[in-house]
């Protein structure tokens, strides 16, 4: 009983008391509210000063402006990202910028992203909203762009979350923030695509999920995915958030956000996946750069989203033109190997500067939107034993094919991932015309251990 009431307590308050926060800018109908919650919400949630307003007051202006902003033209997409705090603090601008850059204008005319900050530090909070406000302007004030900002009220007890984050476990808070998310955007459009706050979006990605919704209309849908990690990419129908942020609200603590989401499929009476390709979404990676002059800071934990691509060298026969050159396919930016006319028993092959422990490997090829310049028949090879100047490898292994033109594998058998020293994209079939390998991504087991001995060693040396 106890545990359904607390429930209950923190679904209510968790609809009930999202709030504007300080720079938002809206239609000129609603600035006279925002002012008021703007000024008085940072004194209410974060000063706590004597004459704060009562609890109750906020909770009715907040549901003013959830009316006023439901009385708002509908639009046909809501793409919903919640933020947190992040090393790299530009990486929601852009994101943002990536949505808007590849939106049309009549695209942008169906779109509304919605963002909920869900910083815990007042002053990173602040400078993001001036950074989002300065950049954004003509998109908040045309109400394409709207911001929230959730007060601590409405998460659990600070010590039950600091004891969740001293054992890692943040996934109970990304849960809050995203029913939170998903509880305001209920009425804003006809459907919601969850993004999250570092990703890099295909252009007209709007036309392309509109087109595949229009083809879905004849068969009933609770979730499709235009991506393959995590829970970006996910699109579901406006009139079942509700639904979805009080299941979530009800399992925080069970799973993490990309476990609960299926279930809550399955739960709607979609058993099987709806998966949409190309994808249209994608990680950007991005890494934070200290000077030599900075102290030694201990390791964090890596962000498992995040490929390590260990140093190696990389060998082809296929075809290099003076443009986009083989070890191109190997970098963690945007850039691409392309080559044409590639025949059976082509390869390029990643020969790595010392064994390494593979978790995973993931090989994109093709364009992002329409896949065009994919390799039709491939598969990808894990080798062992180097031999020779330069090195090769003596056995190889078949982790598994490509599945049009791309490869996401995790490597179960501990055995096949250990001591590879080469990965290698092999071309199955005569292919006329153009081929993009756009990425090849590897994961390593001890990656942390490795970074943490490099840095034991750099230190021993001084």
């Amino acid at each position: 009983m106890r545990c359904s009431i607390r429930r209950c307590f923190i679904t209510s308050v968790g609809i009930g008391f999202l709030w504007l926060f300080t720079t938002l800018i809206v239609p000129e109908e609603m600035e006279e509210d925002q002012n008021v919650m703007a000024i008085k919400g940072q004194e209410d949630s974060y000063d706590k000063r004597k004459d704060a307003r009562p609890l109750e007051d906020w909770q009715n202006l907040t549901f003013k402006y959830i009316k006023r902003i439901q009385q708002r033209r509908k639009t046909w997409l809501t793409v919903g990202i919640s933020s947190v705090q992040q090393p790299d603090p530009r990486s929601l601008l852009y994101t943002l910028v990536s949505l808007f850059r590849a939106s049309s204008k009549i695209e942008q005319k169906r779109l509304t992203v919605l963002v909920h900050l869900a910083h815990s530090d007042l002053t990173r909070l602040r400078e993001t909203v001036l950074h989002i406000s300065t950049l954004f302007s003509t998109q908040i004030v045309a109400g394409q762009l709207l911001l929230i900002h959730a007060p601590p009220d409405a998460y659990p007890s600070v010590d039950d979350m600091r004891k969740e984050a001293h054992h890692g476990e943040f996934s109970s808070k990304q849960n809050i923030d995203h029913a939170l998310l998903m509880s305001f955007a209920t009425r804003l459009s006809e459907y919601f695509l969850l993004l999250e706050d570092n990703v890099f979006c295909a252009p007209n990605f709007i036309t392309h999920i509109h087109w595949k919704v229009n083809t879905m209309r004849s068969n009933p849908w609770v979730l499709m995915e235009f991506s393959n990690m995590g829970f970006l990419g996910k699109l579901f129908h406006s009139k079942d958030l509700p639904l979805l942020a009080h299941f979530l609200l009800l399992f925080y603590k069970e799973k993490p956000l990309d476990r609960l989401i299926p279930h809550f499929r399955t739960i709607l009476a979609q058993k099987h996946p709806i998966i949409c390709r190309p994808f249209l979404f994608y990680h950007r990676f991005s890494y934070h750069i200290s000077n030599d002059t900075q102290k030694a800071t201990p390791v964090q934990k890596k962000n498992p989203y995040v490929p390590d691509n260990p140093p190696g060298a990389i060998f082809t026969d296929m075809k290099v033109f003076g443009v986009h050159f083989p070890w191109e396919a190997y970098t963690l930016d945007e850039s691409f190997f392309w080559t044409h006319n590639v025949s059976a028993g082509n390869h390029l092959t990643v020969i790595l500067n010392h064994p390494a422990n593979l978790s995973k490997v993931q090989v994109l090829t093709g364009t992002i939107v329409d896949g065009k310049y994919a390799l039709e028949k491939g598969q990808v090879e894990l080798g062992y034993d180097p031999e020779g100047m330069p090195q090769y490898c003596t056995s190889f292994a078949l982790l598994g094919h490509l599945f049009e033109g791309q490869m996401n594998q995790e490597i179960f058998l501990k055995s096949m991932g250990h001591n590879v020293s080469c990965v290698k994209l092999v071309v199955k079939a005569n292919q006329v015309g153009g081929l993009i390998i756009r990425h090849i991504y590897l994961w390593e087991q001890n990656a942390e251990d490795r970074e943490a001995a490099q840095t034991w060693r750099t230190l021993s040396r001084q």
